[in-house]
């Protein structure tokens, strides 16, 4: 009786061991760096410079570039570890590093000639920052109902537009910026380019004033008649939708982790303050109805985790993992929001000030259902491929 049980519990392999020390090794980085400077980036709405020179000394911001351009070299599922961890103590800084290593190197590493690697590698993992530029004011859910407009004059580009909402913008200066070369051919006119910061007619324009992950910088940019070489284009002219399409689909695995983390770590704080805080001359944790709230968040936190984990695991597997990326996208971002909720309620007023780290979470956790897909938009993938 006792061997069947043992073998029916689930085997303690999620990790392996290299990737439980490198996660354990993020989280201790965290929880030294991180931690203390989580409060006063949140009320500077920006991120601490110092900081982001960690960032890559731990080579957090270069996980899947190749060693021999000064990257780490590691899978895609390291990356998510890293923003799991990261999000876990401020999923400010786990945004940051999801955009770089799972949107902006994997684009690169995806579409890039030779050239443009040993060109661009190096510096994207040695310090600078990348931005993926392709919301507009017109084009939120429907990405590719674009404005910005590309000419070409000679073996130059000329790129004209506004783009909105864009991630790291503030701290990044290598931007991926989708604009279409023919509006008449639709979708099919639409094409990656690469801009630096500092391009002539390149400005990054006003930062929102926003609700959550208040030191990750959203802004607008400006590009009015910046030019740019040939070699810029990211993939081939005409082909950006895919570029765009096939990498957000990766980003949305990096999402999930970022709400997975952050619920953890709202889950976290809160098994904490239950074991601390006492009503009716007994800790509030010792309460039945206490206990049954957190066994609910902790069993949703897991299986949210295991969807992501999951996505990242089929892709890196070079499997099909759009429908698992879209569910666990959707999925994780109701459960921070629940969880972030849940957490503020058992905390009771305690909860509702800024003196204790529920409160962020949960202002952090509204963008989980919006941005890289809105939960409507995952929806309709999910159906999609169930109908397909």
């Amino acid at each position: 009786m006792s061997t069947a049980l043992n073998d029916a519990r689930p085997a303690l392999t999620m990790l392996s061991e290299d990737e439980t020390m490198f996660r354990d090794a993020v989280r201790d980085f965290a929880e030294a760096e991180v931690t203390p400077l989580v409060s006063s980036m949140d009320a500077a709405q920006e991120l601490d410079r110092g900081l982001l020179g960690k960032l890559f000394e731990m080579g957090l911001m270069g996980i899947e570039i190749p060693e021999q351009f000064g990257g780490a070299e590691l899978d895609f599922f390291t990356s998510v570890l890293v923003v799991e961890e990261l999000s876990r103590v401020d999923p400010s800084v786990g945004v940051l590093v999801d955009v770089q290593n799972t949107l902006v190197i994997n684009a690169v590493k995806r579409w890039a000639t030779d050239a443009q690697k040993a060109a661009w590698f190096p510096r994207l993992a040695g310090g600078m920052v990348g931005a993926y530029a392709l919301s507009e004011a017109g084009s939120g859910s429907d990405a590719f109902a674009l404005s910005c407009r590309a000419s070409q004059d000679g073996d130059d580009w000329i790129l004209e537009g506004q783009k909105l909402w864009i991630t790291n913008a503030r701290e990044a200066e290598f931007f991926i910026i989708f604009a279409t070369v023919d509006p008449d051919a639709g979708y099919r006119g639409i094409t990656a380019f690469v801009v630096e910061s500092g391009a002539e007619g390149f400005t990054v324009g006003k930062k929102e004033d926003k609700l959550g992950i208040r030191a990750s910088s959203t802004c607008e940019l400006v590009l009015d008649g910046v030019r740019v070489g040939a070699d810029a284009v990211l993939g081939e002219v005409g082909v950006g939708y895919k570029v765009a399409i096939e990498t957000l689909n990766e980003g949305r695995i990096g999402i999930g982790a970022q709400m997975v983390g952050l619920a953890q770590g709202a889950l976290d704080h809160t098994i904490r303050y239950v074991k601390e805080r006492e009503q009716f001359g007994r800790p509030i944790g010792n309460f039945q109805g206490v206990q049954f709230q957190l066994a609910d968040m902790a069993t949703r936190i897991e299986a949210a985790r295991l969807m992501v984990y999951n996505a990242a695991r089929l892709k890196d597997a070079g499997q099909d993992f759009l429908m698992a990326a879209a569910q666990a996208k959707l999925y994780s971002s109701e459960v921070a929001q629940s969880v972030a909720s849940t957490c503020i309620d058992l905390y009771g007023g305690y909860g509702f000030t800024r003196e204790y780290p529920v409160e962020k979470y949960y202002r952090d956790a509204k963008i989980g259902t919006i941005y890289e897909g809105t939960s409507n938009m995952q929806k309709q993938t999910i159906a999609k491929m169930l109908l397909k």
